[in-house]
């Protein structure tokens, strides 16, 4: 299978990108400069240099593929513009086929929730709200448009945990957000990516897959993992220094279970635990 990926050098899209290769695809990778170019090709991947909102262009790219992953991050708050531009594009370069779009979602579209599943209400945080109708659209008008909503993705000592792991501290020890007791469902970025290879074979036209794991822990559960004393800052001191949206999210109280997604796509979640894996507690 051909297939076009965006945000193959990112953290999601390089794990993607290297599952699809050693599963026998062909991978064009969206990038924008030489340098992430050359990233992608040691990857194993073809390079295609353009720009993810030139609608024109991405149609007449995407056409030329058996299918697609969009799994990039704009990084510089132009995330729903780009999507948008993203996902008109697929939905005008596949109508007519049934070839698979997979967009990449988020479990934090669930909002405050300790019984999460594929079909729960969403109910996003301002940080993610732009998401709702855009995948929503997706479902309901691509041929094959399917939704992934990983979990808070860990792994090899990147992701949102190693920013836990890394963060701030004061004489009372590890600067953790306000609270402490709210859940982080969690997926190690491996496990993911065979979740993206799966969808991209087997998925569902207009299905929802939760990527997550069995993991749940509490950000104080964290902290000790980490070996680390605890010191939970103010929420107000929590959004100075990530920002409202930021702290808002990670203030949510989640946990999930994907055991639809698991049955329906045969996905079997084969790495540690958050609070077991070594790239994080090492960390501490």
């Amino acid at each position: 299978m051909r297939v076009l990926l965006t945000g193959g050098t990112g953290f999601i899209g390089a794990a993607v990108l290297r599952r699809l290769r050693e599963a026998g695809h062909e991978v064009l990778a969206v990038v924008r400069s030489q340098r992430s170019e050359h990233a992608v090709t040691e990857a194993g991947a073809t390079g295609l240099l353009g720009d993810l909102r030139d609608e024109d262009w991405l149609v007449a790219s995407l056409r030329g593929v058996d299918a697609a992953v969009h799994a990039a991050a704009a990084g510089d708050g132009t995330d729903p513009a780009m999507n948008t531009a993203v996902v008109d594009a697929a939905i005008e370069a596949f109508a007519g086929t049934d070839k698979p779009f997979i967009l990449t979602g988020g479990i934090w579209t669930y909002g405050d929730n300790t019984a999460i599943v594929e079909d729960s209400p969403d109910d996003p945080p301002a940080l993610t709200r732009w998401r709702v109708p855009l995948e929503h659209r997706l479902l309901d008008d691509a041929a094959r448009g399917i939704a992934i909503r990983p979990g808070i993705v860990y792994g090899h000592g990147q992701g949102i945990p190693a920013l836990l792991a890394n963060g701030p501290r004061d004489d009372s020890g590890a600067l953790l957000v306000p609270g402490g007791e709210q859940h982080w469902t969690t997926v190690h970025v491996d496990d993911l990516a065979e979740l993206y290879l799966l969808a991209l074979q087997h998925g569902t036209a207009g299905a929802i897959y939760l990527g997550t794991d069995d993991g749940s822990p509490t950000v104080s559960e964290l902290g000790t993992a980490l070996g680390k004393r605890v010191a939970h800052e103010t929420a107000d001191a929590s959004r100075a220094r990530l920002g409202a949206d930021f702290a808002g999210a990670l203030l949510l109280d989640q946990i999930a279970d994907s055991t639809r997604t698991r049955e329906a796509l045969g996905w079997s979640p084969v790495h540690p635990p958050l609070i077991e894996d070594p790239t994080f507690t090492s960390a501490g």
